[in-house]
């Protein structure tokens, strides 16, 4: 085998000339030139795969003793090594982004996630370009490189049309193709899609059976058949991460009917189960220990009758969402087995990350946009009662319960968000490698996390860490490569030191020990009173004779306890964890925060045409008096379609034409829609159109009255009883002249709703004052201008 050429520490790879003679003229026959040759890397250097699950906690998936089966997760398993001491941060953008570079979250400013960024180092959610993110580093060695699925790395303000897109996967990201969505979750049936940088729509309706796990899966085999049919000589990094199995749980309902009465029995004795069967399988050492049900989690005896049938349902909805998820990952496998890639694939399958997702409260949600609006009181247990056949169905946006994710953390205490527990952070790991690995179902027991990953790609294909990436000096990953362990089933650990933190929650991991403090409950979204920081109660655990940190030495041991919470204190420093963060409104609070805002004061004036505006690209009526002026031109005939919409089928508001006259609905979660309609036509030409909101004020989530204007003449009134106070969507955007995703209201669908006349601009104004006036053309230049 030929050394390799490149000296690869520094990327892009420097052009080096060749010297030797120059002739004159070509055809001279000392003109001698070697063959251009494509950049590769080593020879040798494997495929890589990286399969990322969302919100799985250890104890969901078959391959790891849970009540998911997932038969791809544990053929891969029995070919490979399963990890059972493997770790995430606790939550989505902050494990996403430590894994991608190979270095801790708070190093690479993702603390949290990008929609509580602040001006904090460790919390701005701003990649240091010291820290080139690992796709960046194959792609310039020679990969060829892609994404499929969520991205939620993207900084808030940076996530509009406009970018920038230094952060955008196939932008600054390093992939050089990008398929999927950016943030935090999306619907599973109507998503809003990026291919590149470039918003499209699903390739079908929900109707003709479109779902985006079988949509991502599909370009994912498209591509990497693609890639060999065109490139076989040089590997491939795919990052595939579905949105699944994230909130809401969406999936086709014959799927989560091969789960009917499964989990009749409830979370607590879901708990026992699995664990018995994580001790058959030798998942987990035949000494651990099952971790009680911490009294903030309700016992499934203690659940109302009445709602059990929907909270058997919610789980059986996600059991068949995890499962679907499988099936689809494993449509990927088999191209590349097909290929006859297997052989040569490092694949990294991570069932989760982080732990399961306590966000769906106590009951589980329909929509769980109720929740984050502090608004879950709405959804009573007879309302769900009567919503239990549409879960997991296009009208509903659901969650499960509390309990279970509890369940699905098996055997560790507490759930995502809890970076104190390994219930948030240990995650089930499986990789698969049978040209780098000797072992078949091996386990794997040295502490790692997923920080390890980068570094250990890296090894397997032979490259250096970069120590220049694009002009900048790079720092050093702060992973510790698992390569060592692939063949040497009993070899010291090598990461050795680790911190954990979210929201406050903290924890420490040191040569076994582990010492942690829960701070805050996830589902306690709205209100919760916080104790201080140094009033947090330390526990101590030791993980070489305590698998699930179910024995709290701190009483015995409070010099080891104090020597953790020391190192703790240094990691944190080391990292930018400090100053911790447990803010709520505040960090969601842009001005208060210090993270940049697209939009400043009151007004913001938008034209024909512009969507997908997410909730940071567009000023927020939410909790106060508001008004929408549009120009638009009628024509012969009368007008039909979206003139301005925000939000969708779970929650936002529209102004739109319905047989001629302007309509302004506002939609409350999915469950009240309140409209207020014109009392006539407008007649054919060009006017000014009006809708003004008056708050009621008195607290958040008020109603308020409406009054619709024609060229500033009264049209109609109406009122709405209630409004969103927190978020309209997490995933639904703005639109001008139609609308994507779900729609608003039922009086048009996403492909009839684009206005039939003309959209000159729309313009929303905040305030108290009654904004009954007309716009003034120089007003509306001076307002465009002043945003330059």
């Amino acid at each position: 085998m030929s050394p390799d050429r490149h000296s690869r520490a520094m990327l892009p790879i420097p052009d080096v000339p060749a010297p030797g003679l120059t002739t004159y003229d070509a055809k001279d026959p000392d003109t001698s030139y070697p063959p251009i040759q494509p950049l590769l890397p080593p020879a040798g250097a494997p495929n890589v795969l990286v399969i990322l699950i969302d919100d799985a906690g250890f104890g969901a998936s078959s391959a790891f003793g849970g009540p998911c089966r997932t038969p791809n997760a544990e053929k891969l398993a029995a070919g490979g090594l399963t990890y059972n001491r493997f770790h995430t941060t606790a939550l989505c953008a902050p494990t996403r982004q430590a894994m991608l570079t190979g270095r801790n979250h708070h190093s690479v400013g993702m603390g949290s996630i990008t929609e509580t960024a602040t001006s904090a180092p460790g919390n701005s959610s701003l990649r240091p370009n010291t820290k080139a993110p690992l796709p960046m580093t194959l792609k310039l060695n020679g990969y060829s490189t892609a994404q499929f699925g969520k991205c939620h790395e993207v900084p808030v303000w940076q996530s509009s049309p406009m970018g920038p897109f230094d952060a955008w996967p196939s932008a600054g990201g390093g992939f050089e193709t990008f398929y999927g969505f950016i943030g935090g979750e999306d619907n599973q049936w109507e998503p809003a899609l990026y291919n590149g940088t470039t918003p499209v729509e699903p390739p079908a309706t929900v109707e003709e059976g479109y779902h985006l796990t079988e949509d991502l899966a599909d370009h994912a085999v498209s591509w990497i058949r693609t890639q060999k049919a065109l490139m076989p000589d040089k590997p491939f990094f795919v990052y595939f991460a579905p949105g699944a199995t994230h909130a809401p749980h969406h999936v086709p309902k014959e799927w989560a009917d091969r789960y009917a009465g499964e989990f009749a029995d409830g979370w607590d004795a879901q708990r026992e189960s699995t664990f018995a069967r994580q001790k058959e399988m030798g998942i987990i050492p035949a000494d651990a220990e099952l971790t009680p049900r911490h009294t903030e989690i309700p016992a499934w005896d203690d659940m109302p009758d009445a709602l059990k049938p929907v909270l058997e349902r919610e789980m059986e909805v996600y059991a068949g969402f995890l499962e679907h998820t499988d099936h689809h990952v494993g449509r990927v496998i088999d191209t590349i087995e097909e290929l006859g890639l297997l052989e040569n694939t490092i694949i990294y399958y991570i069932v989760g990350d982080n732990g399961a997702s306590a966000e769906g409260t106590l009951n589980g949600a329909f929509n769980e946009m109720a929740n984050f609006n502090g608004m879950a009181a709405l959804e009573t247990p007879e309302f769900l009662a009567s919503k239990l056949d549409q879960l997991g169905g296009p009208e509903s946006y659901n969650h499960y319960a509390v309990g279970w994710a509890w369940a699905m953390d098996t055997p560790f205490q507490w759930t995502k968000q809890v970076a104190s527990h390994w219930g948030g952070t240990r995650n089930g790991t499986i990789v698969h490698w049978p040209n780098g690995i000797d072992e078949k179902g091996g386990l794997r027991s040295q502490f790692t996390h997923v920080i390890d990953v980068a570094p250990t790609i890296l090894e397997a294909a032979g490259l250096p860490e970069p120590t220049m990436v694009n002009g900048v000096l790079q720092s050093p990953m702060e992973g510790t490569s698992m390569l060592y362990s692939f063949n040497e089933r009993e070899a010291p650990e090598r990461h050795e030191l680790q911190y954990f933190e979210m929201f406050g929650n903290r924890g420490l991991y040191y040569k076994g020990w582990s010492a942690v403090t829960k701070h805050r409950t996830p589902w306690e979204m709205v209100g919760p009173t916080l104790p201080a920081f140094d009033d947090d109660v330390w526990e101590l655990y030791d993980g070489s004779t305590d698998y699930s940190q179910a024995r709290n030495l701190a009483g015995d041991d409070p010099a080891m306890l104090a020597k953790l919470q020391r190192l703790w204190i240094i990691e944190a420093t080391k990292y930018n964890v400090l100053p911790i963060d447990d803010r709520g409104v505040e960090r969601a609070t842009p001005e208060i925060a210090g993270r940049p805002t697209l939009i400043h004061g009151k007004t913001q004036l938008l034209f024909s045409g512009m969507g997908r505006l997410s909730e940071n690209s567009v000023v927020s009526i939410k909790n106060k008096s508001f008004s929408v002026t549009a120009e638009v031109t009628i024509p012969d005939g009368g007008a039909e379609g979206v003139i301005i919409a925000q939000g969708g089928r779970f929650g936002g508001w529209s102004v739109y034409a319905k047989a001629g006259r302007i309509k302004f609905s506002y939609n409350v979660l999915g469950l009240q829609e309140f409209a207020t309609e014109a009392e006539r036509q407008l007649a054919p030409g060009k006017h000014q159109v009006r809708v003004r909101f008056a708050y009621d004020g008195g607290g958040l989530g008020k109603g308020g009255d409406v009054a619709l204007y024609y060229d500033g003449e009264p049209a109609g009134t109406g009122r709405v009883g209630a409004t969103q106070a927190m978020i309209f969507s997490a995933d639904e955007t703005t639109d001008v002249g139609y609308e994507s995703g779900t729609s608003v209201t039922a009086d048009y669908t996403p492909q009839t709703s684009r206005f039939t006349g003309a959209i000159h601009w729309v313009q929303i104004d905040l305030g108290d004052d009654d904004h009954d006036h007309l716009i003034d053309p120089l007003e509306t230049l001076r307002i465009a201008m002043a945003r330059q």
